[in-house]
Order: structure tokens, then C-alpha cells, then sequence
């Protein structure tokens, strides 16, 4: 066609044509018809540069020398292209443009993105590798799982298992009965009364805990504030509320914890120590703890024996802490404790605690005792003393009341201790009742004087009128011709210096020392009562080998053991000892009339009427350890009826008396009377219908 140059050689096309029908190559370049609307696209598939451009002539892709040229389809080419219709470019010469340099036909023409689209396209990874990795997490992951799952139920699943079974597992201690302890006659003066604990678990109740608190608090007596914090408790599903609540006490707080629907309070068995009789005999039964363990006295002596043997029940609970009806539980029953009777009468105690209560409050003593002991069979039948306290509330009372004295308090016995001396010159055969004593107005032993109660020149004396009248001297003077050792022996005899069978918890056995380490000082105040100690049940039951005819029964508190059948299983015998002869304690029991009644009797106020009482007043200075001297007295008396046919002996002893004076014929003695006559009134003891003989006092 004209105006159409010949292309030379090397204009030859080097790329591809595509047309808008399809595609082709040709080695001449090959055009295609653009569509109508559809710009002209680089090899990147953007617009190619200059698509735009209004050209007359050009074909409907892009042609460019040495560019790329792309319709609708992908067309490239090193030269020029165009359709025989198109219209031919103007040379660029020819139009005045200028000539730009041409790249070479080899080189690519970098196509830019258009800086009106977004940032470069992100390259996605290799989806194979992303693939593998994922699986190895998904892998390792799995495995983490199922070897814990392997650990919780094929090692730790017992363990686990276990732990299930405790959370909802519950064991409950069945306390045994503690074992009653009665008096003689089987009266009770202490014994258990069921009641019950009021337990809570903290897991069910932290909700409702202030509310809880708010219900129970009024009617358990109980701090609010306190049971708020134990219904909170965390860690543990079990906490203590009240203890020794009362059955009634428990249904009213129960009722009224099921009116506002509050669960996770329970119960159980928590049984209540009690002593009906309140103070009478406390001190020799003594009290418990509130694990219900023994303390004190006998509750304390004989607590393996009361205590029993507790049980046990096991339960499933559910969320409310109810048992779970039929689920497994089982149940162990408690053994309960062995019941113990005593050789105490509850009337004689009452009446011997109530006597020297008044007389201690009379005299404003600072505490007094009674000892009342069967002759024949060492049986104590009464131990009181003042003051006292109540079991029931032991706390309320300072400790010094909860002693028991007369096991346990020692003291100096003063004259008293002449009926041991007398009875140990009369068996040894060193004197009679009627040995004859010239007694001075005092004595001087190792530079310290020794007289007697009352003011005197020198007295001729009887040995009975020297135990009647009471006389240090004349005793004195009788005793020391005896060896001491042979005396000591005596005092050993009678129980003297050692606690008694009875091995009451704390008790004393006084002390005589060795007869080796008297002095003449000490020899002599120990003839008449001083420079020695003893307890009160000692005491009496030296006296009372005097009654049952020189023969020393142990003393004993207990009387035997009763099973749940009513059996009485009896303590062994008391042992038996002879300290002296038949006829030595009978003479001395005559002369211990003497004391009672007579025109020169000390001690009126002790006689019964119908009766023979033999009997001996004491007056004892008291050793103060404050100041390490003597500084107030004890006061005392001992006692036994019939004098010709003993049953019963009685001690009385008053400490450090304000009032009333300090002797024992008039602050014991008559004590003694009231306790005496009540004693043989309660045992129905007739008098012997004998009269006291009469003794000369005086030569």
C-alpha cells in the first residue's frame, strides 16, 4: 500500500501475537483488532503504558518498536504491527517531536504499577510446608493429651479415685458412754446424758454463712460473729459449731434452719459429762475436759476404765451433707466405759461437807476437812472439805478449791498424833494407864522450851491423865524412854510418812524423817504431834487401827467395778496390818474416853448421848513455808463410836480458825458431835448400853 515502508530484516517479530479471536505467532509481527472498550494490557495484565494515547491509524492493542504489544488476548512483538486499515504514524521528524533513543529490540521495558493502586501483592508461602508444620503441632498437641490422659487414668486413677470417694465419704466418731460413778448405794454423782455437737461444713455454707450465723447465734448461745467465720472456713468441709448441745436445744435450731432452707449444718453425737449432785463429793470425783477425758480426782485416777472405747460410723453424704439413704456406709459400735462405785454414802458426804462449810465460814478458817472411815473395813464413807467448787462448771472456782485436802494437803497434826504414842508405849510395855509422871511447869530440849496448853508448876500425872489432859510434857517425858527407832518403827506401822493404798491422784504421804536424824528436839515434838506431817486420811486411818483393835486396814475409796448387768465386781481386800496388840488398843481407847466424858474432860462438846465415844482433841502450831515459821493453828479432833464395839471413826480438822479460838475441843469437836451422831443414825448403830469407865488422871 502506498506510504507504507519495506521492513527490513531486522524488524523481523521476535515475540507472540495473540487476537482477540484466539492466538497466534507469526514471524511478521502479527496484529489484532482491539475490541471496541477494552484498553489495550501489559504482559502484567495492567493497562499498558500509553493506551490511552489517541492515535490515528493505531490498531485496537498497543504497538510499540521494541515493546509489547497485547489485545484482548497476550501479543508480543520486537517491531512495529498494524492492520492494513490502520492509519499510519506520522514520522516523529516529520511532525517536529523529538527523536528519543530507541532501546535495543533484546531489552524488556519495565512496566510500573500505576501509583493510584494499592502496595505490591504479598507472595503466599509454599502450602505444602505450611501443611506439614501444622500437623506436626496438631501432632505434638495431641500427644501432650494423651499421655495425660494415660497418667490420670492408668497411673494416678486410683489416687483420683480415691480422692473421690473422700469427698463424699464421711466418718463419724460414736463416742462410748463414759462409765457412771456412783456412790455406795449406786447413787450417781457423775454420769453421761446425751447430747450433741453441731458440726458444719464450710463448702455448703460460705453462701449463706452471715444468714446461718444470724439463725443459729440466739438459739446455740453462741457468738455470731464467731460462727460467721467458722461457716466460712476455707479448706475443709468440717467445723465444730457448739459442743454439749441439748437434744431440744438442737431441734429448735434444725426447725428453724429448714424454714429458710439452709443446708450444711449437721450433727453428731457428743455426750455430755454431768454431776447431779453438784458439789457434794467433787473433790473426790473430780471433773472433765471437754474431750470428756478426766481431769481431776477419780474422773482423772480411773479414766482408762470410764473412758471406754470409741466407735465409728462411715457414710456417703450428698451435696447437702445428708447421708445418702441406700449407699454403702458401715458402722462400729462403741464399747462404753465401766461404771465405778465407791465406798462414799452421798448422805454422809452431803451432811460432812455441809457441817464443816459452816464451821469453816464461822470460824473464817482458811479450809477445813471430815473423814469419815468404816473401822472394820477401811471403807471411807465420807472425805469433805471446804471450800468446794461444782463439777459442773469447774472453772468458776479458783484452783485451790478443786484439791482434794485431805489427800492432799499435809500439816502438822499437833496432839492428835499422842493416840499413835500412846498406843506404841503401851504395846511396847513401857507404860500403863496408871504409870505415874511428874510433870514440871516445861522442859528444855537442844536450848528450846517445850511447855503445854495451859500454865503449871510440876503435876503429878497419870500416863492416862497426861493423854487426857493433853499433856506435851508428860508425853514427852514418857516417850523418851523408848528407843526412837522403835518409835519411828510404830509411826511407819500405823502409815506414817507414805502416801495410802488408795493412791488418790496428787496425793501426800507427809514425812517423819529418818529416826536416826532426830534431835532430842525433834524426838520430842514428834511424841506429841509437831515436827511431822500428815494428811487427814492418814490420820484417820491410823485412829482407826486404834478402834478395830490394833489392826490397820488400808483405807479404800472405791468399792468395786459394775459391768452393764448391775455386776459388782469388788476391789481386792484391803490389806490388813497388826500394829499393835488387842489389849494395847483397847486400853488406849479407854483412856481416850477420858477426853469425852469425865469431870475432867476436854471435850464435852464431842459426847453423844447413849453413846461411848473415845476421842482426842489436837492444837498444832502451823508451819507458814512464807516465812519459814510457825504463824497460825489447826484445830482438830478424832473420834470413834462405840467406844467398847468401834464401827465408825470420824476427823475433823479446821485450818488456820480466826474466830472462836484455836483449839480443837472447841472449834472440832463439836463437828465432830454432828457428824458422828448423823453417821451412826444413817447406819442404824445402837448404842453398846455400857458405860465409859473411869481412869485416875492424877496420882
Amino acid at each position: 500500500m502506498s506510504g507504507e515502508r519495506p521492513r527490513k530484516p531486522s524488524e523481523r517479530a521476535t515475540g507472540s501475537g495473540r487476537s482477540g479471536s484466539g492466538s497466534g505467532r507469526g514471524t511478521g509481527g502479527t496484529s489484532g483488532e482491539r475490541q471496541p472498550g477494552r484498553p489495550a494490557r501489559s504482559s502484567t495484565g495492567r493497562p499498558a503504558r500509553g493506551a490511552n494515547r489517541a492515535a490515528t491509524g493505531r490498531s485496537g492493542g498497543t504497538s510499540r518498536t521494541g515493546g509489547t504489544s497485547r489485545s484482548s488476548g497476550t501479543s508480543r512483538s520486537t517491531g512495529t504491527s498494524g492492520s492494513a486499515s490502520s492509519t499510519r504514524r506520522s514520522s516523529p521528524a516529520a511532525s517536529g517531536v523529538p527523536v528519543r533513543r530507541r532501546r535495543p529490540a533484546t531489552q524488556a521495558r519495565v512496566v510500573r504499577p500505576s501509583p493510584k493502586r494499592p502496595g505490591r501483592t504479598l507472595r503466599l508461602g509454599h502450602t505444602e510446608r505450611r501443611l506439614r508444620v501444622g500437623f506436626l503441632l496438631v501432632a505434638f498437641v495431641m500427644s501432650v493429651f494423651a499421655g495425660r490422659l494415660v497418667q490420670l487414668q492408668g497411673f494416678d486413677g486410683a489416687a483420683y479415685a480415691n480422692a473421690a470417694v473422700k469427698e463424699r465419704i464421711s466418718r463419724v466418731t460414736l463416742h462410748a458412754t463414759r462409765g457412771e460413778i456412783t456412790d455406795a448405794t449406786g447413787v450417781p454423782l457423775a454420769t453421761t446424758v446425751d447430747t450433741l455437737a453441731v458440726t458444719a461444713d464450710p463448702t455448703i455454707t460460705r453462701p449463706d454463712a452471715g444468714q446461718i450465723a444470724e439463725t443459729l447465734a440466739p438459739i446455740l448461745k453462741v457468738d455470731q460473729q464467731e460462727l460467721t467465720t467458722k461457716l466460712r472456713t476455707p479448706k475443709t468441709r468440717f467445723v465444730y459449731l457448739a459442743r454439749k448441745v441439748p437434744t431440744q436445744t438442737w431441734k429448735k435450731a434444725r426447725d428453724a434452719l429448714r424454714a429458710e432452707g439452709f443446708g450444711g449444718v449437721l450433727t453428731e453425737p457428743d455426750p455430755m459429762r454431768t454431776y447431779p449432785s453438784g458439789q457434794v463429793a467433787a473433790n473426790i470425783v473430780g471433773f472433765t475436759g471437754s474431750d470428756g477425758g478426766g481431769l481431776s480426782g477419780l474422773e482423772y485416777a480411773l479414766d482408762g476404765k470410764l473412758r471406754g472405747k470409741d466407735g465409728h460410723m462411715v457414710y456417703e453424704r450428698g451435696l447437702n451433707g445428708q447421708q445418702i439413704p441406700l449407699a454403702h456406709s458401715s458402722e462400729e459400735d462403741p464399747v462404753p466405759g465401766t461404771n465405778v462405785q465407791l465406798t462414799i454414802n452421798r448422805d454422809v458426804q452431803w451432811a460432812a461437807q455441809q457441817a464443816i462449810a459452816a464451821q469453816v465460814k464461822a470460824t473464817e478458817s482458811r479450809s477445813g476437812d471430815i473423814v469419815v472411815m468404816d473401822t472394820r473395813t477401811g471403807e471411807l464413807v465420807a472425805v469433805a472439805t471446804a471450800p468446794t467448787f461444782d463439777p459442773n462448771h469447774p472453772t468458776k472456782s479458783p484452783a485451790e478449791d478443786r484439791v482434794n485436802r485431805p489427800f492432799q494437803e499435809v500439816y502438822e497434826p499437833g496432839s492428835v498424833e499422842k493416840v499413835l504414842t500412846a498406843a506404841a508405849l503401851v504395846d511396847s510395855g513401857y507404860v500403863t494407864p496408871s504409870t505415874k509422871i511428874r510433870a514440871p511447869g516445861s522442859l528444855i530440849r537442844d536450848g528450846r522450851r517445850i511447855g503445854d496448853w495451859w500454865g503449871h508448876g510440876t503435876i503429878n500425872l497419870t500416863f492416862a491423865g497426861a493423854l487426857a489432859r493433853s499433856s506435851n510434857i508428860g508425853v514427852v517425858l514418857a516417850a523418851e524412854g523408848m528407843p526412837k527407832k522403835l518409835q519411828a518403827s510404830y509411826l511407819r506401822k500405823f502409815g506414817m510418812g507414805k502416801p495410802t493404798a488408795v493412791r488418790y491422784p496428787g496425793e501426800s504421804g507427809g514425812t517423819i524423817g529418818k529416826a536416826s536424824d532426830w534431835s532430842a528436839l525433834r524426838r520430842a515434838t514428834i511424841s506429841f504431834g509437831q515436827g511431822m506431817s500428815v494428811t487427814a486420811v492418814q490420820l484417820t486411818a491410823a485412829v482407826a487401827a486404834v478402834a478395830n483393835g490394833g489392826v490397820r486396814v488400808d483405807p479404800s475409796l472405791v468399792k468395786g467395778f459394775v459391768d452393764d448387768d448391775g455386776k459388782l465386781t469388788p476391789n481386792p481386800t484391803p490389806k490388813r496390818t497388826r500394829v499393835v496388840s488387842k489389849q494395847a488398843a483397847a486400853t488406849v481407847a479407854r483412856m481416850m474416853e477420858q477426853v469425852v466424858q469425865g469431870p475432867d474432860a476436854l471435850a464435852t462438846k464431842a459426847a453423844i448421848p447413849g453413846y461411848r465415844i473415845a476421842g482426842k482433841t489436837g492444837t498444832a502450831q502451823r508451819a507458814d513455808s512464807s516465812c519459814g515459821c510457825y504463824r497460825g493453828y489447826t484445830a482438830s479432833f478424832a473420834g470413834f463410836a462405840p467406844a467398847d464395839d468401834p464401827r465408825f471413826v470420824v476427823y475433823v480438822d479446821l485450818q488456820d480458825p480466826k474466830k472462836g479460838g484455836n483449839s480443837g475441843s472447841g472449834l472440832a469437836a463439836p463437828v465432830f458431835h454432828d457428824i458422828m451422831a448423823f453417821t451412826l443414825q444413817k447406819y442404824g448403830v445402837p448404842p453398846t448400853g455400857t458405860k465409859s469407865p473411869v481412869l485416875p488422871l492424877y496420882w
